[in-house]
Order: C-alpha cells, then structure tokens, then sequence
C-alpha cells in the first residue's frame, strides 16, 4: 500500500486530504507544520509528500532543503498552498519538488 504524508498547517486541509487519499486506498500520515513533517518523513519515508509552502516554523521549501538527499530521492513531492501570489516554479523544481 503507497504512503502519503500531508504536511500542512490547516487542519482542513490535511483533513480533506486524508480523506480523499484513504477512499482511494492510500495509507496516510499527516503533520501539522514543517518540523514535525520532516521528523513523520525521516522516520516513515513516505512515497508521496505533499507539502505546504506558507506554514510557521519551517516552510515547504525549507523542509525539502533540510531532508537528506537519501531519503528525498525515495519520495514524490507535491508542494501545495492555498496562497496565490508569486512563487518560483524553478525554486520548487531545484528543491526536488
């Protein structure tokens, strides 16, 4: 069964997610902030992430520039974010996302 981690700070957001991953068969972990995601995804190493760009503490891209590259490599990055101003595609895409 695939992993998915959801790290936002929304709880609707992770929430809905679950929900919609789980009805698909999915097993899902969730986080509720940057640090915690990136403990749940050290430990779990999840096949799919999808990660917050905009949260206190750490954000999305921090997160990804603190995972080590090993364990990066063994899962998908699906950055997400409810916010609509600029964000730089290839930042994201240099991150690993």
């Amino acid at each position: 069964m695939k992993r998915i981690l959801v790290v936002d700070d929304e709880p609707l957001v992770r929430r809905s997610l679950k929900r919609a991953l789980e009805a698909g068969g999915f097993f899902v972990l969730e986080a509720i902030d940057g640090k915690q995601g990136l403990e749940v995804w050290e430990k779990e190493k999840p096949d799919l992430v999808f990660l917050d760009i905009l949260m206190p503490g750490l954000t999305g891209p921090q997160v990804l520039a603190e995972i080590s590259e090993e364990i990066r490599k063994l899962s998908q990055v699906v950055l997400i974010s409810a916010y609509s101003g600029d964000y730089s595609l290839d930042s994201a895409k240099g991150l690993g996302a």
